[in-house]
């Protein structure tokens, strides 16, 4: 039996590299070689956890999860039924089209590991080519850019509008370059960490407020304008404004600076139900979007991310190699220690 290393949530806040059976591709299948993958929010919130709740166990018991569903690889193995890929093709991959579970979200597989079955491929439905001039770990934000993208389709900004994405991490950043190349006159970045505004003007943003030392509704009025709410009462020329944070402090800055007829597109996963004052969205007319996964983008931004590389290329804070696993874990849950890491595999 020939094995692999695969990382998957160890005790909480804790990962584990194990030895596993590497994969044999059936005659519908394809194994890929792992180069990069990158770390989400939501490998944090399993960590957190200590793993996720087992369906077929009752009382909750928990069990671990192999993560990793942000990869980008090569093609080493193809079954006998398989057409439109060859060996050494360079794909990125839909983990939500597993048979057998979301890949690195509670699937049989996870694409933090040294190989990874797809099962069933199927160019442009479960994987997408990549030329080689695109890095591995660039390659890697594909699928977070996908979920960034759909949350900029749902909030459909036109040229004229004046747009605001409250959090600067790599969603909020990749909804800032997606409406910027999509048209949007305008576009400001909220947050409260001064490294991460300064990447917001690096990839493109028209302005940036930090949160924690600035008046956000009266940065908005200067910025946009001012308006006013279906009462009268004065609020920010805002057209769109976009959730990335998910912390009840951005819904009730929200509401208080929406003017009649704005929109709040929420794609963060917010922890915690918050108070919603539904008498402020009335005021307003406030329409709530929200964003979840990517329907229709997770290829649709393929060709865009090659074109553009080198502006999501600044998304990336830290490359860490896959022999320093913990590291790259241990970076991302450290509050403010790092935008984006991508755990790498080279030979």
């Amino acid at each position: 039996m020939s094995t692999m290393k695969s990382v998957r949530t160890g005790g909480v806040d804790k990962i584990e590299v194990v030895d596993v059976e590497r994969p044999v591709p059936g005659p519908k299948d394809a194994l890929v070689r792992i180069r990069a993958c990158g770390i989400c929010g939501t490998d944090v919130t399993f960590l957190h956890m200590g793993g996720m709740p087992a369906r077929a166990h009752l009382g909750g018991n928990l069990v671990p999860v192999a993560l990793g569903h942000e990869p980008a690889g090569e093609i080493v193995e193809i079954g006998s039924d398989v057409e439109g890929l060859n060996i050494g093709d360079r794909v990125v991959v839909n983990p939500q089209d597993a048979p057998t579970g979301i890949i690195g979200c509670g699937g049989a597989y996870g694409g933090m590991s040294e190989f990874l079955l797809i099962e069933n491929v199927e160019v442009g439905r479960s994987v997408a080519v990549f030329p080689d001039t695109v890095p591995f770990a660039v390659a890697s934000l594909n699928e977070p850019m996908a979920v960034a993208r759909h949350a900029v389709n749902r909030s459909e900004a036109g040229p004229g509008d004046k747009v605001v994405v409250f959090g600067a991490g790599p969603i909020g950043l990749g909804a800032a370059i997606w409406l910027k190349l999509r048209g949007v006159e305008h576009v400001v970045v909220v947050d409260v960490i001064p490294s991460r505004l300064e990447k917001a003007l690096a990839v493109g943003a028209d302005a940036v407020v930090n949160s924690a030392e600035e008046d956000v509704a009266a940065r908005l009025t200067a910025l946009h304008g001012q308006s006013a709410n279906a009462l009268g009462q004065p609020r920010p020329g805002t057209d769109v404004f976009l959730d990335a944070a998910g912390v009840a402090a951005v819904f009730n800055t929200v509401v208080n600076s929406a003017k009649w007829g704005a929109k709040l597109v929420m794609v963060a996963v917010h922890k915690k139900g918050s108070e919603i004052d539904l008498g402020g969205m009335l005021r307003s007319e406030l329409t709530l979007i929200a964003s979840q996964g990517y329907p229709t983008e997770i290829f649709e931004v393929t060709p865009e991310l090659v074109e553009h590389q080198e502006r999501f290329a600044k998304l990336i804070s830290h490359r860490v190699p896959f022999a320093e696993a913990e590291r790259a874990f241990e970076l991302t849950l450290t509050p403010g220690a790092a935008e984006k890491v991508v755990v790498t595999l080279d030979d």
